[in-house]
């Protein structure tokens, strides 16, 4: 194994829930190496979750362990399960949705149900609500290590049972193309739709096109304009928006040196829906 452990969790960094989970993979081997994917997820934001071990994952060597917590159903009868993607690296996480975009997008090869009577830290089986550090961050400092196999986290847990969050793949109707807004980037406020750059070229786009913009909320208009295709955000005034391809291959939506998700109250989901069209009798002047 690459004894690289990465955690992500909704925890954030203001009290010791990280601190421990660190100590705890530390106990199991002093050798292994641990960084942090992310500890700012929104409280159970699952969806968000599941989107930036997508945004992340392939970058990492493989058998590289991720650890996942963003938990909402900690203490119930949900499954925890490790996952193998196609390109052989480790998910460990609840069974709650978290690997919904790595299963679209990247492949689950094999998956198994920890068996907490072997890999749970020794002497917390009376908690039940930190399963991150008891269970998750000690099974993933374990098999990152190479102290325990795959094989030897548990029994067999069918892929095509694996939780998915509700989601709509991106498509072109009546020459309209319609997506999701999957992630926001978080510090600059830019929009990371769902809209694969390939599919946006086979619309008939090119660069420096003006595109109507339409963003909904279910049903509820959030906004419209138009705006610009860029390549990059030089292709637009400060403060005017523009469409660019972000660095998922993904169509993004933003406003030069602004925050277009603050500025238009936008957050994202399954509900928030985006829809694009060539206004061809626009032009920017």
């Amino acid at each position: 194994m690459s004894k690289h452990l990465v955690l992500q969790t909704d925890f954030g960094l203001s009290d010791g829930a990280v601190s421990a989970m660190y100590g705890v993979a530390l106990s199991v081997d002093p050798k292994i190496r641990i960084f942090d994917l992310t500890h700012d997820i929104p409280q159970y934001n699952i969806w968000e979750a599941s989107y930036r071990l997508y945004q992340t994952n392939p970058y990492w060597p493989e058998d590289s362990v991720f650890v996942s917590v963003v938990d909402p159903g900690v203490g119930t009868d949900r499954l925890s399960i490790v996952a193998k993607t196609a390109d052989n690296h480790y998910i460990i996480t609840p069974d709650n949705g978290t690997l919904t975009h790595i299963k679209q997008h990247i492949g689950i090869t094999e998956a198994r149900i920890i068996d907490e009577r072997i890999n749970r830290l020794p002497n917390s089986g009376d908690s039940y609500t930190f399963h991150g550090r008891d269970v998750y961050a000690f099974t993933g400092a374990r098999l990152a290590s190479g102290v325990i196999s795959f094989e030897e986290v548990g029994p067999v847990h069918d892929v095509d049972q694996i939780i998915e969050l509700e989601r709509t793949e991106a498509c072109i109707k009546d020459g309209m193309l319609i997506g999701n807004i999957d992630i926001l980037d978080v510090r600059f406020g830019n929009l990371w739709t769902n809209i694969d750059r390939a599919l946006f070229i086979e619309s008939g786009v090119k660069y420096g096109d003006s595109l109507e913009v339409t963003i909904k909320n279910n049903r509820r208009h959030i906004y419209k304009n138009i705006m610009k295709f860029g390549r990059s955000f030089a292709d637009s005034r400060l403060g005017e928006p523009l469409l660019f391809v972000n660095s998922l291959d993904k169509l993004g939506v933003a406003i030069n040196q602004g925050s277009f998700a603050n500025a238009y109250h936008i957050e994202t989901g399954a509900n928030w829906k985006i829809s694009i069209r060539k206004a061809t009798d626009l032009i920017f002047s």
